[in-house]
């Protein structure tokens, strides 16, 4: 009963968030604003870890699963997919090298000032 409950309560944050995504102009995926709208009900204690741990470590445990289908849907549009191959792997490369650099100043930033606050 524990797993349900929590598996409702993140089926619920993603409702949220695909209301969000109906409601807003904003060109972001409904999947973010659950992911924000998440963090944020964590963060401010509304919603504890305790009450969807289980349930979350278990969805990341068969997360390569649920990649299957996507990567079923790419072998079927091979047909399409084989002309802009290689102008996709290099704009992809490209991207995770940036989102990587990116990721790494940020997380040295982070490090830096909470560096600062701890010692002054």
């Amino acid at each position: 009963m524990k797993y349900i409950r929590q598996l409702l309560i993140i089926l619920a944050v993603s409702f949220a968030g695909e209301i969000l995504h109906a409601l807003l102009p904003l060109p972001v995926p409904a999947s973010i604003y659950g992911l924000v709208l998440m963090l944020a009900l964590l963060m401010s204690g509304v919603l504890k870890l305790h009450h969807v741990r289980e349930t979350a470590l278990f969805l990341i445990d068969i997360m390569p699963l649920l990649f299957i289908p996507a990567g079923v849907g790419l072998i079927t549009a091979w047909s399409v997919l084989k002309p802009i191959l290689l102008p996709t792997v290099i704009i992809t490369l490209v991207v995770t090298l940036v989102v990587m650099a990116v990721t790494g100043h940020v997380t040295q930033a982070v490090i830096r000032l909470s560096g600062r606050r701890h010692h002054g």
